[in-house]
């Protein structure tokens, strides 16, 4: 089922996810920038960054405005030649600032990864998977058990 998921997920325009998620991004525009949802949408690629369906992990969908930086025109004072307006990008991914505000919003969670699941003309939507490291389901995991400091 997963390899199945995976064929489908690696070309979204060609297969049915075009249409799947063409109907749930119309709903997801009017949400809140960042929405904990119950289950990852692409549980393949969720499970092999270490998602599992257990107490302690949460799945957070952030959304993001794409391209560069939006910088402001200079009002006041004499205009330096070049103002610095356009193709004033970040140093930081888009992906990075997507989990830089999950985390900002859920303190108390430890960002484990995060996966790209669609975009449109204005915005990129990613899932960030996050894990409560104060959980005991997660200090006795072996997998993701580093995540709350507790040597074995």
């Amino acid at each position: 089922m997963y390899s199945h998921l995976q064929r489908a997920w690696k070309r979204p325009k060609d297969s049915y996810i075009r249409e799947l998620m063409r109907k749930r991004v119309i709903v997801w525009r009017r949400q809140p920038t960042i929405v904990r949802i119950d289950k990852p949408t692409r549980i393949d690629r969720a499970r092999r960054l270490g998602y599992k369906a257990k107490k302690g992990f949460v799945v957070v969908r952030v959304r993001v405005r794409r391209g560069g930086r939006r910088k402001p025109r200079p009002k006041m004072g004499s205009r330096q030649k070049r103002m610095g307006v356009s193709k004033y990008t970040p140093a930081k991914s888009i992906k990075l600032i997507a989990e830089e505000r999950v985390a900002k919003k859920y303190p108390n969670l430890e960002v484990l990864s995060s996966y790209w699941v669609w975009e449109d003309g204005v915005s990129k939507w990613y899932e960030v998977i996050l894990v409560d490291p104060s959980s005991p389901s997660i200090k006795s995991d072996k997998d993701v058990g580093w995540i709350s400091g507790v040597r074995r």
